[in-house]
């Protein structure tokens, strides 16, 4: 696993070691578990969007359906 350097403020750094010693874990094991939390739920956010977007659309198929193969040709 890659390692990576960041800057943090002296005083954020000894917060953050207090809440990972108060709930058992690492610094390193916190920033990597609230980066995936942040990657994830932007990622999850986007798809939300979609979805939203595409009811808003209010498209109608009219009760067509189409083959996979359909969907290719131009």
């Amino acid at each position: 696993m890659p390692n990576i350097t960041i800057s943090i403020d002296e005083d954020l750094l000894k917060s953050g070691r207090r809440y990972a010693e108060k709930h058992q874990t690492s610094m390193n094991a916190l920033i990597r578990k609230l980066l995936e939390q942040a990657v994830r739920s932007q990622s999850k956010a986007w798809l939300e969007e979609c979805f939203h977007l595409m009811d808003r659309a209010g498209a109608d198929s009219k009760g067509k359906h189409w083959k996979r193969e359909e969907l290719y040709d131009v």
